[in-house]
């Protein structure tokens, strides 16, 4: 087989679509699970698939407990190193999203074999072993198999005291709203899917997804944090619904107020969103109030895909400065106070 990359085909001309804009839209994953909560539950496990949170959380004893998650996806952009480290960003942040510290990966590996040269599929696997290496854990296995598309992504393993699970069901009412991350990212891998994504573009995106959501273990550890999770797939719309529908809660948000990567605002207005942003809201847009005159381009990036997004935090009002100090220090300088929650009618978001 060709061990050099000169002839193969742009990596994400090989997936129908890539990164966390892969996801079964809302809706359909909604009907498909729907049997699964006649499954038994054991007592030990302290978060399951009940309110579609980021990981299952197994309690091991008073001190410890066991959190468990896996993601993969399909290429999200052409360079294979690059793309390992977005996937394996991604996979390890629903354990920080559970208020945890990873402790170890397993690689999930499906490649194109006779397409793909052992070269292009080294460098992807060295870009996860990268990750794991910043996020100081090993890559203690994982399986591979020859696949039509390329997949790559992580299980994912980690620790958390039984008393500090962040779950994304525990909001309350008063609560404000803090993202970590700025939007954006489906935008930016629509522009380069068809060539129109520059270099500073580029490296915005890279320099995003590839930013582990480290400030996850500390925001947990505050006593005024009452709800964690991140957004990725689902968008801000929908990971913050379900963060609305699992506390029984109203969300507002104030969208002046969520970050937008530079430049993301015009890609959008161009035309630039990912088929996922459309699939996202006709899965859930009849619990999502828009003001009058809501722009299309901003509705996209209401519902844009997030591969490996930013932490999505509920606490008190009072703690807001402490949860900000947290991501600063980790280097999240534009995590914002987006909104807030309330309690009252049918769990919904409102944008303002």
């Amino acid at each position: 087989m060709n061990t050099t990359s000169a002839a193969e085909p742009r990596l994400t001309s090989l997936s129908h679509g890539g990164g966390c804009g892969c996801k079964i839209a809302p809706g359909v994953l909604s009907e498909i699970l729907k049997g699964t909560a006649r499954l038994p539950v054991p007592p030990e496990l302290l978060v399951g698939i009940e309110t579609a949170d980021d990981a299952a959380v197994y309690k091991l004893n008073e001190d410890q407990a066991l959190i468990a998650t896996t993601d993969f996806f399909m290429p999200i952009v052409d360079d294979p190193y690059d793309f390992g480290r977005i996937a394996a960003t991604n996979a390890i942040s629903d354990v920080y999203a559970m208020g945890g510290k990873p402790i170890m990966a397993l690689a999930l590996v499906g490649m194109p074999i006779n397409v793909l040269s052992t070269t292009t599929i080294g460098r992807i696997l060295e870009g996860g072993e990268s990750v794991c290496k910043a996020a100081g854990i090993p890559i203690a296995g994982g399986h591979t198999i020859d696949s039509v598309e390329p997949i790559y992504g992580l299980v994912a393993l980690g620790l958390v005291h039984p008393q500090r699970v962040k779950r994304n069901a525990d909001a309350r009412a008063g609560d404000v709203l803090v993202l970590g991350k700025p939007l954006g990212v489906g935008v930016l891998s629509a522009a380069l899917k068809k060539e129109k994504l520059d270099a500073a573009g580029y490296e915005r995106m890279i320099a995003t997804t590839t930013r582990l959501n480290t400030p996850g273990p500390e925001l947990a550890a505050l006593p005024g944090v009452h709800a964690l999770t991140d957004v990725t797939g689902f968008g801000l719309a929908g990971h913050a619904l379900e963060l609305a529908r699992g506390a029984k809660l109203s969300l507002a948000i104030d969208w002046k107020m969520v970050p937008v990567l530079e430049g993301v605002r015009e890609l959008a207005s161009s035309g630039f969103v990912t088929g996922a942003s459309g699939r996202n809201w006709a899965g859930y847009g009849e619990d999502v109030a828009l003001p009058s005159g809501f722009a299309d381009a901003d509705k996209a990036l209401l519902t844009d895909p997030q591969t490996s997004g930013g932490l999505l935090v509920s606490c008190t009002p009072d703690s807001v400065g402490q949860v900000l100090d947290v991501f600063r220090r980790h280097g999240f300088g534009q995590a914002a106070v987006i909104g807030e929650a309330s309690a009252g009618g049918k769990a919904r978001l409102t944008v303002r």
